[in-house]
C-alpha cells in the first residue's frame, strides 16, 4: 500500500503529461491510500476542469465516483495533533500534511509531485516520475 497525493489521483483520471506515470504506479502499486481530504481536492480539480469547459458535468461526477471506487476502503480519517505538529515543524500547509501523516503512521511512501513536501519530508515522500 502507498499513499497518494490527489494530483496522483487526478493525472490517473485526467489525460495529460502525468497520465502515463500514474497509471503505471496503479499497475505496480495497487493498492492507494489517502486521508479524507483527498475527495475534496478532487472534487475541487473537477470543478475548475468544469469551469474551464475541460470537462462536462457529467464526466466530472463519473470520473468522481471512479476515483472514489478505487479508493475505497483505503481512506483515513488522521490525527489532528500529528498534522498540526507535521505542519508547523516542516512549513508546509496542514492539507499536505495530512497525507504525510497518513504515510507515517502506515508505514509507506506518499507519492506527490509536490516538490516542497518532497524536499520538508524525503523519507516519506516519492516522486512520480521514479515509477
Amino acid at each position: 500500500m502507498i499513499v497518494v497525493d490527489s494530483n496522483i489521483v487526478a493525472y490517473l483520471y485526467l489525460p495529460g503529461d502525468q497520465t502515463a506515470a500514474a497509471e503505471r504506479l496503479l499497475l505496480r502499486e495497487p493498492e492507494w491510500a489517502a486521508p479524507l481530504l483527498w475527495r475534496s481536492e478532487m472534487r475541487n480539480v473537477l470543478a475548475s476542469h468544469i469551469r474551464q469547459r475541460r470537462l462536462d458535468f457529467e464526466r466530472a461526477f463519473e470520473i468522481q465516483r471512479e476515483a472514489e471506487a478505487l479508493m475505497a476502503d483505503n481512506e483515513y480519517d488522521v490525527d489532528s495533533f500529528d498534522v498540526l505538529e507535521l505542519a508547523r515543524d516542516s512549513g508546509c500547509t496542514a492539507y499536505d500534511c495530512e497525507f504525510i501523516a497518513l504515510a507515517r503512521r502506515l508505514g509507506t511512501k506518499l507519492f506527490t509531485q509536490d516538490t516542497k513536501l518532497r524536499k520538508a519530508f524525503p523519507k516519506l515522500t516519492a516522486a512520480l516520475s521514479r515509477t
